[in-house]
């Protein structure tokens, strides 16, 4: 049975995952060197990222704590994921 802390993995007691809060910021948008309605900003993401394009090849090495964002072939955000 997986371990469960209130507040940790789950939405109880207000806190959000990091993945999800991520997601929200990114999902739709193109990451570029200013921030805008449509644009986030490279300068304002974690030290540890990785933009991956759609068909580039990734190494297999995880990374909690390395924020993994998937754009499409037009640039734009669609997953993103830690590891």
């Amino acid at each position: 049975m997986p371990l469960v802390v209130p507040g940790l993995m789950s939405k109880e007691g207000g806190a959000q995952d990091l993945t999800t809060q991520w997601t929200n910021k990114l999902a739709g948008k193109k990451i570029g060197d200013a921030s805008d309605e449509t644009t986030f900003a490279k300068k304002d993401l974690p030290k540890e990222h990785r933009i991956v394009k759609e068909g580039d090849m990734m190494t297999m090495d995880h990374k909690p704590d390395r924020l993994n964002i998937h754009t499409g072939e037009d640039g734009t955000v669609r997953k993103v994921t830690h590891g």
